[in-house]
């Protein structure tokens, strides 16, 4: 019987393997060339197999995401209280939803197109499918090709079509990689790899903006185990933690701690944050940190960024009050982790659906950028740093740099963290702004306006860490373009499949 359906489902197989290799290709691994041969030899199987492109594009789909986000079973199985089986298969489901978007791209094309065309159609469909997988349910823009090239040359791109569109070039180069069968087959892909890669590095020896002052930052990272973050009585030595570590930070411009890192309600932990709003001016400085404010009277609660000391660097008293305006709410709510849709009915069914704070009010998409001494910060509380769109509406041009905040202890030893962090370096150099990015365990980090980590705190461990950040001035072409310099370049090619398709085929 083996021997029997081994050779037919052995290429259903290899396309789950491959879809699964290009995890090594996103961050901790940073393998970025895997993508483009791995991507060419999945198109080259789905070509082969003909009459069932859709099944091929949601098995090669479920590879990509089964692995890729393995770290999301992490968070349900130890901590969202499901027995195994029902964890393991809330996240087929999750990944099975996921792959149907590689899937409807790989079924348009080979619906419409021949293999020939397929280097000029599939980069629109697979364009459509991320744009559609990035507002979809919420939106889960995660592993985007794009992200893999970080490290590559084709990432000199990012300042001007951005990360889709770098995902774009990839799939055009991975195409034409799939469809070598002769001298000129070859000729081309080559060319046109070659082409692009020189074209990217050319482009990553430019700055697109201006680098202005030089500021000290300091960021502490408490690595509060996930089960202790919300426990009453772990309250007092989780923030005396965070003073403890802040104590060698006190002389920088500026200070972050992670996501909620105050573990009180804000209304319930004033004297604290009077405490640390005056030791903050004290020392002529500012502290960011994020912490849950609650209103009870309307019932509703926001995960907020809060700046204690000082405003401007010439004020003359803390700024910081209860609800006061120097504050920026999340506005890309985490589903179930922040808001749990359909909750009536869900919220009994299991301990996953009715987690601490996950029944957060949503903050406004464009925001004034937080103020803190004298710096002007836009911020993106974790999830939302990979929505680009989201962190581009609220980089004005006094923006001097991108803050982002994140407690990434619910996915314990995975690749989340890394992938995580790979994605902000992507915001600095799309947007031209260092990032500064605060966690509860790691990555603590400080990336450039190129996009490079200048320095990085260890994960699982508490600790302190300082660094200079050059804020810039100037805005890089994407910021201008955002996405129409993709949609133009897929728009383009799909337009001449077309044109050749009604000429020759």
């Amino acid at each position: 019987m083996l021997k029997r359906f081994s050779p037919r489902l052995l290429p259903y197989l290899l396309l789950i393997l491959s879809g699964a290799g290009l995890t090594l290709a996103f961050a901790p691994f940073d393998m970025w060339l895997l993508t483009i041969v791995v991507l060419a030899l999945a198109i080259r199987q789905i070509i082969k197999l003909k009459h069932r492109p859709f099944l091929a594009g949601w098995l090669f789909g479920m590879g990509w995401f089964g692995a890729g986000i393995s770290w999301v079973h992490v968070s349900i199985a130890d901590f969202g209280g499901l027995p195994l089986v029902a964890s393991v298969a809330l996240m087929a489901l999750l990944c099975g939803y996921l792959a149907l978007y590689p899937a409807l791209a790989i079924k348009l094309t080979a619906t419409y197109f021949k293999p020939a065309l397929w280097p000029m159609a599939l980069p629109f469909f697979w364009v459509v499918a991320e744009w559609l997988r990035s507002w979809m349910l919420s939106g889960f823009p995660w592993l985007s090709l794009g992200y893999s090239q970080i490290a590559s040359p084709l990432s000199g791109f990012a300042p001007i079509i951005g990360e889709t569109g770098i995902t774009a070039l990839v799939v055009i180069s991975a195409c034409l990689l799939a469809l070598m069968h002769s001298k000129r087959s070859i000729t081309n892909a080559v060319l046109v790899t070659v082409c692009l890669f020189v074209s990217g590095y050319v482009l990553k020896q430019h700055d697109w903006v201006t680098p202005k002052t030089t500021y000290s930052v300091g960021m502490a990272q408490g690595n509060i185990a996930q089960s202790l973050r919300w426990v009453p009585e772990q309250d007092a030595p989780t923030m005396q933690t965070y003073l403890n570590l802040t104590e060698s930070l006190w002389d920088n411009d500026l200070i972050v701690w992670p996501e909620a890192a105050v573990p009180k309600l804000e209304p319930l932990a004033q004297p604290y944050l009077t405490q640390v709003n005056l030791r903050a001016f004290e020392e002529n400085t500012a502290l960011i940190t994020g912490i849950v404010n609650y209103n009870w009277e309307t019932d509703e609660a926001w995960n907020n960024l809060i700046v204690l000391g000082k405003r401007n660097s010439d004020a003359t008293s803390p700024d910081y009050q209860y609800f006061h305006a120097n504050r920026f709410a999340k506005h890309h709510l985490l589903p179930v982790g922040e808001f749990v849709p359909f909750e009536d009915w869900l919220r009994p069914l299991a301990p996953l659906f009715d987690l601490p704070m996950s029944s957060f009010s949503r903050g406004a998409f464009q925001q004034p950028n937080l103020q803190a001494n004298g710096l002007f910060l836009a911020p993106a509380i974790c999830f939302e740093i990979a929505f680009p769109r989201q962190v581009m509406a609220n980089v004005y041009g006094h923006t001097d740099m991108i803050i982002t905040v994140s407690n990434d202890a619910w996915f314990g030893r995975s690749h989340g963290p890394a992938q995580h962090l790979q994605i902000a370096q992507m915001r600095a150099l799309e947007l031209g702004r260092p990032v500064l990015r605060a966690t509860n365990n790691g990555i603590t980090a400080f990336i450039d306006h190129r996009g490079n980590i200048t320095a990085q705190l260890p994960q699982f461990e508490a600790g302190s860490i300082t660094a200079p950040v050059i804020a810039t001035t100037g805005f890089t072409p994407y910021y201008h373009l955002q996405d129409l310099g993709v949609w133009f370049i897929v728009l383009a090619l799909f337009a001449s499949a077309l044109i050749i398709r009604r000429k020759h085929y």
